[in-house]
């Protein structure tokens, strides 16, 4: 039966008001919500920071929803019956009767993660992050109650600027340590090894690191962890995960999860978490999020080069390049090849350019498709949703429009549900310093070329911890929890196996062409293991979510 909470709380929640505040320790957050909305329900979910969720129905009828600006706490929510139900996860307001949605089956595919506000239910929505939603006789509203606004500072020095940021950081990971062993994740990139060193400042102990290996060319970075461990001297513990382990851990995980989750750094991070609490950790802290509010990934620079063509003169874009580049002969030769490619590119609008790689658009739809399930979904209806989202910060630099894109689509809608959910697996709680409200307040007013110098990723943030972190470190390339999952299966039978019968399974539910799943296995895998492996996986990890939990579903007539 679907969920009839009447206040659910989750999370952290922090309100500004001190009656509020003082409201909350004395009576609990209930009730400082409840207070909180005699003013309107915007308000009231604006004056709190921290990570959380809140869903309470009043007396008088009405319902209100909210989670933080980057949904690290999830609230789902369906009408029925004249209510507005919600829960945490998507599945527990889901019936036996529940439809599976078509739609959330292609966004799944297109994203690798089904995107707020739609879930895998037919009816069945999550709240993006930083929404608010109220229902009041039969009426729904859900809405924004924040923006990301970006005002940047001019005039302020880079040294005072510095010492602001490591204090926010130390503080930010002081509020997160709850007395229990100290611990984090250590992925040997520069915001684990941040959060480990920032531990000692704020505790005063040793921080425990957890880092997982892979015994593959090209995906293992231990190397770079132990620098952060030796150069913090903590408490480090490291695990190699093996294919064997994919074949025991695929199904658990994947069911875990309210709905299809198809990020592949899952199987690492759960690895990662299973070890700490093997060790006697009850709280992990993450680094998510130094790359998008600081400037980190590498597309921001990609993205920045595609920018200069716009300031190309028109005739010579329009009589020159664009017809010379467009021709055949161009593409004969690798130069020219690559300028056609980079033209092409620079031409289409953000956030559009962003997807011309997709993997689903790139193999072709048609291709990889049912026409049951063409039949049934919008293919345009991703980009849609991106578009708005694009749209949403007013009057800002082109880059921090990007990182508030990619807090949408990066953190609040994959990295975080990965680590939350892998985490909650093994029954470990996790904190993420970087995300703070007062760090986030600082990255909005931080000045755009503080955050990508030239080509430069987060110079400011790698300047200001220069002396702090290893220079190693500083000078890495950005790689993370990254699994041969391609490779792996190739090599490994049983794990081959797994993922064949999983393709099957669901080409016979009438969602992927049988011959498509065929020539996939039997001949692209080989020829490309990291690029098509990355279908294997998202296609398994559908199919093994459907298998535990909807196993009647099925477009096949």
């Amino acid at each position: 039966m679907p969920n009839n909470n009447t206040v659910l709380l989750s999370g952290s929640p922090r309100f500004s008001d001190g009656k509020l505040a003082a409201l909350a320790l004395t009576e609990g957050p209930a009730a400082a919500w409840h207070a909180a909305l005699q003013s309107t329900p915007k308000t009231a979910a604006q004056g709190v920071s921290g990570d959380f969720a809140v869903g309470l129905r009043e007396p008088g009828g009405r319902t209100f929803l909210a989670v933080d600006r980057f949904a690290i706490r999830t609230l789902c929510y369906r009408v029925d019956n004249g209510q507005l139900r919600f829960a945490s996860g998507a599945d527990e307001l889901a019936g036996t009767d529940t439809e599976i949605d078509p739609q959330a089956i292609f966004d799944y595919l297109y994203f690798h993660v089904i995107p707020s506000p739609r879930t895998i239910y037919k009816g069945i929505y999550r709240l993006p992050p930083g929404h608010y939603a109220l229902f009041e006789n039969g009426e729904l509203t859900v809405a924004p109650y924040w923006v990301p606004t970006f005002e940047e500072q001019r005039g302020v020095s880079f040294d005072t600027l510095k010492d602001e940021f490591r204090h926010l950081l130390r503080d930010a990971v002081a509020t997160q340590l709850d007395g229990s062993k100290p611990a984090c994740f250590l992925s040997g990139g520069t915001d684990s090894s941040t959060i480990a060193g920032m531990v000692a400042q704020a505790s005063g102990k040793t921080a425990a690191t957890y880092s997982i290996g892979f015994d593959a060319q090209g995906y293992d970075e231990m190397e770079f962890a132990r620098f952060a461990a030796k150069h913090f001297k903590t408490e480090h513990h490291e695990y190699y995960v093996t294919p064997d382990d994919l074949v025991r851990s695929i199904p658990t995980v994947a069911a875990h999860y309210d709905q299809p989750f198809g990020n592949s750094s899952a199987l690492p991070a759960y690895y990662c978490a299973k070890m700490a609490r093997e060790d006697g950790v009850s709280k992990l802290l993450a680094g998510d999020g130094g790359d998008e509010l600081f400037g980190g990934n590498t597309r921001y620079a990609k993205q920045r080069m595609f920018g200069w063509y716009d300031h190309v003169p028109g005739l010579i874009k329009n009589g020159l390049l664009e017809p010379l580049l467009g021709t055949g002969a161009a593409a004969a030769f690798a130069l020219t090849r690559k300028a056609g490619s980079y033209v092409e590119q620079a031409r289409v609008p953000m956030p559009d350019r962003l997807q011309m790689y997709n993997l689903i658009t790139r193999l072709g739809v048609s291709e990889v498709l049912t026409p049951q399930l063409l039949a049934q979904i919008d293919t345009t209806g991703p980009l849609r949703l991106e578009r708005a989202v694009w749209q949403s910060p007013q009057g800002c630099s082109h880059l921090n429009q990007e990182l508030a894109f990619d807090w949408r689509f990066t953190l609040a809608e994959s990295d975080l549900p990965k680590v939350l959910g892998t985490t909650g697996l093994v029954g470990v709680g996790v904190g993420f310093p970087m995300l703070d409200d007062r760090l986030l307040a600082f990255s909005e007013k931080l000045p755009t070329a503080y955050k990508l110098k030239g080509q430069k990723l987060r110079w400011f943030f790698k300047e200001a911890l220069r002396g702090f972190l290893p220079d190693e470190i500083l000078a890495k390339k950005k790689q993370g929890f990254g699994l041969p999952f391609g490779v792996w299966v190739n090599t490994h039978p049983a794990l081959k196996t797994l993922a064949t019968d999983s393709l099957h399974s669901l080409a016979r539910r009438g969602v992927v062409r049988t011959d498509f799943v065929q020539v996939l296995l039997t001949q692209r895998l080989s020829e490309h293991p990291g690029y098509y492996g990355e279908m294997v996986w998202i296609l398994m990890m559908l199919e093994q979510w459907l298998g535990a939990k909807a196993p009647q579903f099925s477009l096949s007539s």
